[in-house]
């Protein structure tokens, strides 16, 4: 099972390869500016922030689920976020078979499909 620590540096590194890709997809979502709040299920704790031209910003953790409702969550086991941020695990296939939720306006699904 994945650490908190190992999630949070997940997400750092996350963070890095949105901000770092040439892809046409990471410049064409500038000003794009959204709370977020990722669920880590198996350790019940919750990393919120936000996502602001292609980069996740965390600015704190807590214990359980979410506590206020934030524009794009996601929620998925330590083990599985680790794995797709290290490429082991396709974020398509993982929420499509269920392994990772996420919610979100449809105008911010349509922003999020340029980044993941």
């Amino acid at each position: 099972m994945a650490t908190m620590e190992e999630c949070r540096g997940a997400l750092d590194k996350l963070s890095d390869n949105l901000s770092g890709s040439d892809h046409d997809g990471v410049r064409s979502v500038d000003g794009f500016d959204r709370s977020l709040s990722c669920h880590i299920t198996d350790l019940d704790a919750t990393f919120t922030g936000r996502l602001a031209d292609g980069r996740i910003t965390v600015e704190d953790t807590r214990p359980g689920p979410p506590r206020e409702r934030a524009q794009i969550r996601l929620a998925m086991t330590g083990d599985d976020l680790v794995a797709m941020v290290n490429g082991e695990l396709n974020f398509a296939k993982a929420w499509a078979s269920g392994r990772v939720r996420l919610e979100a306006g449809f105008r911010d699904l349509l922003h999020l499909r340029k980044l993941l």
